[in-house]
């Protein structure tokens, strides 16, 4: 069976046509996301979605009809009020009147990142409640601060989109979601399917920092279980197997570039020259330098 096609946050507009009052943009937003429309009547298909949303009503009131698997619901929306939609599944909205809106968005990592963390437990899935009209002042108001977050911005930024993010996916999980647990391995270790997973992750974001936060959540695992189970698969840490792999993209680089040490540092992961430096020495007895000089003789 040929994979879901999911549109992302910035493909809506082509579905769902508006104009765009607000939006998140450049770094900072890991997992969030914001869009703010003012929309004219409308009667509308939306594709299945990437991410997870919240649309928070912002001005005007209107009627509203959705249909999310294949069953219709009817609710009178205007501000204050919010309708939660899950990811991955096809829906229909219908309209009559102008309204203003703020979209948030949370992708499947950031939500279930969070929810391994509450409970502490493996999560398979998380799937939103069909919720056309929540009566929910906290997600109201946490996602029109995102919306002030990315209209202003201000000191912290970063910091203060994690909090408010988190804030909101904890909201979400407490009263509108549905949290799938896998069954429990008795092997206690990962699958060689998933070793593959967060080895593929770490080969392409090698050059990034990487937590074990995110590896956790490339199998939408918590960090305590994630590490004991990967290191009883790989026979070594999560940190450790990072290290490993970023020594040996900087060994390829010395032996088949003519790129600097400081750019190979850098390219690899290593916060400096000094620090690659310093790793060669304990794992190969040896400096970069010296290593590229001996692979050349």
């Amino acid at each position: 069976m040929a994979a879901q096609t999911l549109i992302v946050p910035d493909e809506l507009p082509t579905w769902v046509p508006g104009r765009l009052t607000v939006a998140s943009r450049g770094p900072g937003w890991n997992g969030v996301s914001v869009r703010g429309y003012r929309y004219a009547e409308s009667d509308v298909g939306v594709p299945p979605m990437r991410d997870y949303m919240v649309v928070a009503y912002r001005r005007g009131a209107t009627s509203m009809h959705r249909c999310l698997g294949g069953s219709w619901k009817h609710e009178s929306l205007g501000p204050g009020d919010v309708s939660l939609l899950t990811r991955a599944a096809e829906s229909t909205w219908r309209w009559p009147e102008n309204i203003e809106v703020v979209h948030v968005y949370l992708t499947a990592h950031a939500l279930s990142s969070v929810c391994a963390d509450v409970y502490e437990r493996d999560i398979e899935r998380v799937e939103l409640r069909d919720v056309l009209k929540a009566d929910d002042p906290a997600i109201y108001r946490t996602a029109m601060m995102i919306a002030a977050e990315a209209a202003g911005g201000g000191l912290g930024g970063r910091l203060y989109v994690e909090a408010l993010s988190c804030q909101l996916a904890i909201q979400i999980l407490r009263r509108h979601a549905d949290v799938h647990f896998p069954d429990l391995r008795t092997n206690g270790r990962l699958t060689a399917q998933q070793v593959r997973t967060v080895s593929e992750f770490v080969q392409a974001h090698l050059h990034d920092k990487i937590s074990l936060g995110d590896l956790a959540g490339t199998l939408s695992m918590s960090q305590y279980h994630f590490a004991r189970q990967f290191r009883e698969a790989t026979g070594c840490s999560p940190h450790e197997f990072v290290i490993r792999r970023r020594l040996e993209r900087a060994e390829h680089l010395l032996r088949t570039t003519t790129l600097s040490v400081c750019d190979i540092a850098s390219l690899c992961g290593f916060t400096d020259q000094s620090h690659l430096t310093k790793v060669f020495r304990q794992r190969l007895e040896s400096t970069p330098a010296a290593y590229r000089l001996d692979c050349r003789r």
